[in-house]
C-alpha cells in the first residue's frame, strides 16, 4: 500500500479580523506577504551538582503570536490596532477644514480678523490637497504657506514663491465687514470679520484643503481615551492544487501599533505582531481545520 501523502501548508489567502461580541467581520485582508502563527514554547530544566545534563525537564510557557506582513491599508486596521475608527466620506464635492489659530488669537477672530475659510463657489476644481498656514503680514493682510506641493498641478498649475513655502506672490488684503478675499488658484476664500480688521502681525492660523474625491478618510490618532479592542482573527491558507484548504480561527487576539511605511518607490508593508490569548468560554486559543475535498481543486 505504501505511505500516504504528507499534509503540507502552502501560502496565505486571506486574513479576516472579526468583532468578538457580534462575530461580524471588520473587513478582510488579501494583499499579504505572510501570516505566521507561532506557538513557540520553552523548556524549564532542573540542573545542579556536577552533572552537565538536566535532571528533569518540564514544559514552560508557550508564547502564542501571529505575525502579519500586510501590504494594504484598510480603514479597520486603524480601529483594531490604534483604537481609532476613521471617518469616511464618499463622493465628497470638495471641502476645507475650519480655520484654527496656531500662534496668537488674532487671525481667526469673528470681528477683527478672518471669520472663516470656505470653498469658493465654482472653484472646486482648483482645490489642492494639503495643509495651509495663514500668517498675518500686517494688521489687514496675510501671507499663505502650503506645507506640501503634492497636488499643485490640480487645476491651475502653481508653485512656491520662496524656500519658506509661501504661495502668495504678495500679501492678501482681508476685507472687513464680512467681505470675502479669494486665494487665487487654490479654490478657497476668506471671509473677513464683521468689524474693522486689525490682526497682530506674525500671528498664524491653519486649515486643510480636500479636493473633490470619491473617498475621503480622516482619523485623529492617539487620543487619551482611544480604546484598542480585543478581536478574533480567521486566517485562511492558499488552496492547494489537490484542493486542500487550511483555516485557523484565533478566538481572542490583541495588537497595538500600525506602521505606515513610505520607502522610496515602494508600496507600504506593515509588519504587525499580535498576541493570542485563551478564550475562557471555549477553553482554547484557536481552532485549526484542514479539509481535502473529494473533488480536488475547483
Amino acid at each position: 500500500m505504501g505511505l500516504s501523502q504528507s499534509p503540507v501548508l502552502f501560502g496565505v489567502h486571506q486574513v479576516t479580523p472579526y468583532n468578538r461580541i457580534t462575530g461580524l467581520p471588520y473587513g478582510t485582508l488579501r494583499i499579504l506577504g505572510n501570516a505566521t502563527i507561532s506557538l513557540a514554547g520553552e523548556l524549564v530544566s532542573l540542573t545542579g551538582g556536577s552533572s552537565p545534563f538536566p535532571w528533569h525537564v518540564e514544559g514552560g510557557a508557550i508564547t502564542p503570536e501571529m505575525t502579519l506582513n500586510v501590504k494594504e491599508l484598510q480603514n479597520f486596521l486603524m480601529e483594531i490596532f490604534l483604537g481609532k475608527e476613521p471617518t469616511q466620506v464618499d463622493d465628497d464635492a470638495g471641502s476645507v477644514d475650519a480655520l484654527t489659530n496656531v500662534n496668537g488669537t488674532s487671525v481667526l477672530e469673528a470681528t477683527t480678523g478672518i471669520a472663516s475659510v470656505s470653498v469658493e463657489s465654482g472653484q472646486e476644481a482648483e482645490l489642492k490637497f494639503g495643509k495651509y498656514i495663514v500668517k498675518a503680514a500686517s494688521a489687514t493682510t496675510v501671507d499663505v504657506y502650503a506645507l506640501t506641493n503634492v497636488d499643485f498641478r490640480r487645476g491651475t498649475n502653481e508653485a512656491y514663491e520662496d524656500d519658506l513655502l509661501k504661495i502668495t506672490p504678495s500679501p492678501l488684503t482681508i476685507a472687513g465687514s464680512g467681505g470675502t478675499t479669494s486665494l487665487a488658484n487654490f479654490g478657497v476664500e476668506f471671509t473677513g470679520g464683521s468689524g474693522v480688521v486689525a490682526m497682530t502681525p506674525d500671528d498664524t492660523a491653519e486649515f486643510f484643503i480636500y479636493p473633490p474625491s470619491l473617498e475621503k478618510v480622516t482619523a485623529r490618532i492617539g487620543g487619551a481615551n482611544d480604546c484598542i479592542p480585543e478581536f478574533g482573527v480567521v486566517v485562511t491558507a492558499q488552496k492547494q492544487s489537490d484542493g486542500t484548504m487550511w483555516n485557523f480561527d484565533c478566538f481572542r487576539v490583541k495588537a497595538i501599533g500600525l506602521p505606515f511605511g513610505m520607502a522610496e518607490k515602494a508600496f507600504n508593508e506593515s509588519e504587525v505582531t499580535m498576541t493570542l490569548m485563551t478564550d475562557s468560554a471555549k477553553d482554547a486559543v484557536m481552532d485549526m481545520t484542514r479539509v481535502k475535498p473529494v473533488t480536488g481543486c475547483s
